[in-house]
């Protein structure tokens, strides 16, 4: 959470402001509207559980808890305090809006005010780890309201890319309280640790918020820098205690222990009040239009979602729009902003997109608008679902399903913050996974939240940090027990490639070049692509080098601050894409190819005459062309085609194989043979986010009449990043379930041959052809028959 908790006391407009349920009521009553929810959700309110705080919280402390109007913390909040007092690292997993920013701010606050008349006038310090930097710049600003009668004993500043250079010193020598994200850590303070050994020395407590996100690859990385900062920490003779906050998660502890390397103890009773909320469940409806290969196709969730956006607008619901993709995000502003002009000309005005690849001073006027009620709706990427504390937003909408139950619950929880009754809507994309969960709520509401999937160990993630650290200082036997039992096998590989030196007892990092910059910590790799305007060579935004070829191709139609620009030329050896200002009747969607091999198998189980696998691959991707689709209907207009180079990916995969006598079983003759399988490929990707805390975006896929290695039928589904990021494994875990429920997705889908919500993929690379839903079921029933219990 970015801010302290907030008293819970009726606001002056309370009792005028109307129910979430009047308000979805009003929502469903255009044509055809009601039967679009498939189901409703009501969340009772709750009653909170008051404690008091330690009594080594200073009195200080609690006065100015006291005179923001908190009179008593939660009982978790309590809990936690007294954990950080003991010495004790800890984790807090309790719903949004619960005031875990509190639980860490009582002991924190405490501790900086202790030292604030130490000698060298910092006393102990605090260093406070955020996944971006608008909820670093809102964290500073709840913590200097919080702070302000302690007068200056606590220093809040925030470091990051934007921090101004003649800043930066007077951080490093007097800010006690230093925010920043895991980024800058790693490039900007770990490898400049001389220069931090006075802050470094001094530190008591790390605070890393919103612990949740760090998942994956990027989970990974981030593991690997809090090893190095702990190493450093043991140097300069401090052994700081972590604090982290989670929205509600599968094993925090666990996942916690495993992100920093040490011990966690959770607290997850969330003792905090909760209003009424109402959560619904929207299906956009079907169209008289047809997509690829004759496949019916429901009005997009950017449509649907952007019609709700209108209407709340223009009841005066304060109101945010998650949405998946920038593009999204700047569609839907932008359809608002156009409907909401025929109904009052001062309307359009108050709603915006907010999306990454922003400049730092359009992030800050968005959040500005945001907080002072300027805007009334906003379109936003998850760049704001973790950025922004806005207290008073009465409805969330999130466009498809954010790929996690626990992403779903902190975007829905950034409605009644302040306690009043929120609501929350969550609108279908024509997508197995979201077609599955809208008519299956018990996926949602009666299900834990996920575990929290990394891997540490992943040798793609720890060899670039092992350079690292050996930069920041010379590397010994000691360390290596700090990053893991794979570093020891890694050393030598290192030294080989001339990377690492060995010389007595220790490792040293011996080239020019900065180590640090051998690990991109978000998993992108390669330098940002900058985005141009051809005729003024203004720069407008940037896009991942990973995502380049897919969304700024020659051709493609690129979306800023409700603009439309389209792509002149991408220039890879400058990093370059160069556009100009146009008002395309379409939007672009690349298509690739893929081939797979099996480089290594490192788990097989047999079910019956079936083999479910798990091992090491080589991805093989190219973007061939890409289509133009209309707006709003996403009706293909033309393909065309494109000459961009091939990339390789070395990953982990779960994969299976079936027999031809299991084909006879399932009536698989070889002329539906590659359409069943490309179908179970597509439906296995779009469901494994319900089992992985993935996206289908991070996962690919690949199916194969006869592969080479394997020399049967077989279907991968991979890791999108290089060594892997543990969704692979998880699958393969978790097999039947995974692969049960993609057998029913299909089956219940109420298409004749197959759509975009059981079978079709709006990334795959051969135009959805083939595809055979009958098939796809038939094969998957045989293979289940086979498997073994879980």
């Amino acid at each position: 959470m970015a801010s302290t908790q907030r008293p819970r006391r009726p606001t002056a407009d309370a009792d005028t402001r109307p129910t979430p349920g009047t308000v979805l009521d009003r929502l469903s009553r255009g044509p055809g509207r009601a039967a679009r929810i498939t189901h409703t959700e009501h969340l009772p309110p709750r009653e909170g559980r008051h404690a008091v705080w330690p009594d080594r919280i200073r009195t200080d402390v609690v006065a100015a808890i006291q005179a923001a109007g908190i009179e008593h913390p939660w009982e978790h909040q309590a809990a936690a305090a007294e954990h950080a007092l003991n010495g004790t690292s800890v984790v807090v997993a309790t719903g949004t809006a619960s005031g875990k920013s509190l639980a860490y701010l009582a002991p924190v606050l405490s501790s900086l005010a202790d030292g604030a008349q130490a000698p060298n006038g910092r006393g102990e310090t605090a260093l406070y780890l955020a996944p971006t930097k608008a909820l670093a710049a809102d964290q500073r600003r709840a913590v200097r309201a919080l702070a302000a009668p302690l007068g200056n004993a606590v220093r809040p500043a925030v470091y990051d890319g934007d921090t101004p250079v003649e800043e930066r010193e007077w951080i490093r020598q007097y800010a006690n309280y230093v925010l920043t994200n895991p980024d800058m850590l790693h490039r900007g303070i770990l490898p400049a640790h001389p220069r931090w050994s006075s802050f470094l020395r001094s530190l008591r407590y790390v605070v890393i918020d919103e612990c949740h996100t760090y998942r994956g690859v990027f989970g990974s990385h981030v593991a690997q820098v809090l090893r190095r900062l702990r190493r450093l920490c043991a140097r300069y003779g401090s052994d700081p205690v972590f604090l982290l906050a989670s929205a509600t998660a599968g094993d925090p502890a666990a996942a916690a222990s495993r992100l920093t390397g040490l011990p966690v103890t959770e607290v997850v009773d969330d003792a905090s009040p909760r209003g009424e909320a109402v959560f619904a469940l929207w299906e956009p409806p079907l169209t008289e239009l047809s997509g690829e290969r004759g496949a019916p196709v429901r009005r997009t969730a950017t449509a649907e979602t952007a019609d709700l956006l209108t209407d709340l607008v223009v009841q005066g619901v304060r109101t945010v729009a998650f949405v998946r993709s920038r593009r999204g995000a700047e569609l839907i502003a932008l359809i608002a902003q156009e409907r909401l002009a025929a109904v009052d000309r001062s309307l359009p005005g108050r709603v915006a997109a907010y999306r990454g690849g922003y400049l730092p001073e359009e992030r800050r006027a968005l959040e500005r608008a945001l907080h002072s009620g300027e805007l009334l709706g906003l379109a936003a990427t998850t760049a704001l679902e973790l950025g922004v504390d806005v207290s008073g937003l009465d409805a969330v909408l999130i466009a498809g399903y954010p790929g996690t139950r626990a992403s779903l619950w902190q975007q829905a929880g950034r409605a009644g913050r302040s306690g009043q009754g929120a609501l929350a809507v969550l609108i279908a994309r024509d997508d197995p996974l979201d077609t599955y969960l809208v008519h299956h709520p018990e996926a949602l509401f009666r299900q834990p939240v996920e575990a929290t999937v990394l891997d540490p160990d992943n040798p793609y993630v720890l060899a670039p940090h092992l350079c690292a650290a050996a930069a920041e200082l010379p590397l010994t036997e000691p360390d290596l027990a700090l990053f893991g039992p794979a570093a020891a096998d890694l050393l030598p590989q290192l030294e080989s490639a001339k990377l690492l030196r060995r010389r007595a007892t220790a490792w040293h990092w011996t080239r020019r070049e900065r180590a640090s910059d051998l690990a991109d910590i978000r998993g992108g790799g390669g330098r940002p692509v900058q985005i141009v305007e051809a005729g003024t060579g203004r720069l407008l935004g940037t896009v991942d080098e990973s995502a380049s070829h897919t969304a700024v191709h020659d051709g493609a139609v690129h979306l800023h601050q409700g603009r439309t620009y389209l792509v002149q030329h991408l220039d890879l050896e400058d990093s370059v894409a160069l556009v100009e200002e146009a008002d395309p009747p379409f939007s672009t969607t690349a298509r690739d190819t893929t081939s797979i091999t099996v480089l290594d198998t490192e788990a097989e189980v047999p079910w019956g005459a079936a083999r479910l696998c798990y091992g090491s691959v080589e991805v093989t991707n190219q973007v061939v062309s890409y289509l133009r689709r209309k707006l709003i209907t996403g009706e293909v207009l033309g393909e065309a085609k494109l000459d961009l180079p091939p990339r390789t990916l070395r990953t982990r995969a779960v994969w299976w194989t079936v027999t031809e006598d299991q084909l006879d079983e399932a009536r698989i003759n070889p002329e539906i043979l590659g359409g069943a399988l490309h179908a179970a490929e597509h439906a296995s990707i779009g469901l494994l986010p319900l089992f992985a805390t993935c996206d289908r975006w991070d996962i690919g896929g690949v199916s194969v009449p006869l592969h080479p290695d394997t020399l049967l039928p077989t279907v991968f589904v991979y890791d999108g990043h290089p060594g892997g990021a543990g969704f692979a494994e998880r699958a393969f875990h978790t097999a039947r379930a995974w692969l049960t429920a993609t057998r029913d997705a299909i089956a219940a889908c109420e298409c004749e041959g197959g759509c975009p919500s059981c079978i079709q993929s709006p990334k795959c690379g051969n135009g959805n052809d083939p595809l055979h839903k009958r098939g796809a079921v038939r094969l998957l029933t045989r293979l289940l028959a086979g498997a073994p219990p879980q």
